[in-house]
């Protein structure tokens, strides 16, 4: 009994994720509010803060799950730039997914955003996996001339600029083929291909 009772708090816990994340895709986290994914999950708000404290353990969470979903992408790979490359190809079928994160990502320069702790250190990780990634692969100068220090935030601004374009202008931003296109000129050193 306790066990099924468990099962279906963690299925709730998922449908309330679902929401918060469209929500806040839609509305951005300062506007989306509790009432609003209570509401899209047909639960109280009471049963909502039941398993989520706050709207900002909520976001948090909403942020985490968005993680480990990329994760399981490249998890066989680590963060290597074809690993990114791959992310970027699965990411093309959750636009939600890529729309929250670039809404929360934005809004949480704030420095009082309930989310800045966590892309701050996000940021600092994925600089420093990176790294570390395209030092173990090209040593420390890549073919492009950078060092894996210089390449790093470059790659990872790339693909957020992309993402951010792509959301705008689907029809004519091929992100896909542009991040490789970007990766293959700046991480390998090749010249761009010509039109």
């Amino acid at each position: 009994m306790q066990q099924k009772r468990r099962k279906r708090a963690d299925e709730r816990r998922e449908e309330i994720l679902a929401a918060a994340e469209r929500v806040f895709a839609e509305r951005g986290y300062r506007a989306g509010s509790l009432a609003a994914i209570a509401e899209a999950v047909g639960v109280s708000k009471q049963t909502l803060l039941h398993h989520f404290p706050s709207k900002e353990h909520l976001l948090v969470a909403v942020l985490e799950r968005r993680d480990l979903q990329n994760l399981g992408v490249v998890a066989d790979m680590g963060l290597t730039t074809e690993a990114m490359a791959r992310l970027v190809d699965f990411n093309l079928d959750w636009r939600g997914l890529v729309h929250s994160y670039t809404v929360l990502s934005a809004e949480s320069v704030a420095e009082d955003h309930p989310a800045h702790e966590f892309f701050t250190a996000r940021y600092d990780r994925s600089r420093r996996a990176l790294a570390d990634s395209l030092r173990a692969e090209h040593g420390d100068r890549l073919p492009g001339g950078l060092t894996p220090e210089q390449a790093a935030p470059l790659v990872i601004a790339v693909n957020d600029g992309l993402q951010l374009q792509w959301l705008l202008n689907s029809r004519d931003v091929a992100i896909g083929e542009l991040f490789r296109a970007f990766l293959a000129t700046v991480v390998d050193g090749q010249p761009p291909a010509r039109t």
